[in-house]
């Protein structure tokens, strides 16, 4: 039993085989990525440009400026309470 001759491909259909082979192999789930717990208490480093001036207000009072910063944007984010 021989196979009949196969007709040539044209440009098309092997872009059409070639992109339905990709999509099959590239073609994943979107996963969303897994939500990071916030541990109460546990603060993070970041770095942050504040002006001069608010430093300087905050290092006034002495040791704890970090904390009253912290503070201030608690309360100016509403999370205090």
């Amino acid at each position: 039993m021989s196979q009949p001759p196969r007709r040539p491909r044209t440009l098309n259909d092997a872009r059409t085989e070639a992109e339905a082979a990709f999509k099959k192999v590239t073609a994943k789930p979107v996963e969303a990525p897994p939500k990071r717990q916030a541990v109460p208490g546990v603060k993070e480093m970041v770095s942050l440009r504040i002006d001069q001036a608010v430093l300087e207000h905050f290092q006034e009072g002495g040791p704890g400026w970090q904390d009253r910063i912290n503070a201030a944007l608690r309360k100016a984010a509403g999370l205090d309470g």
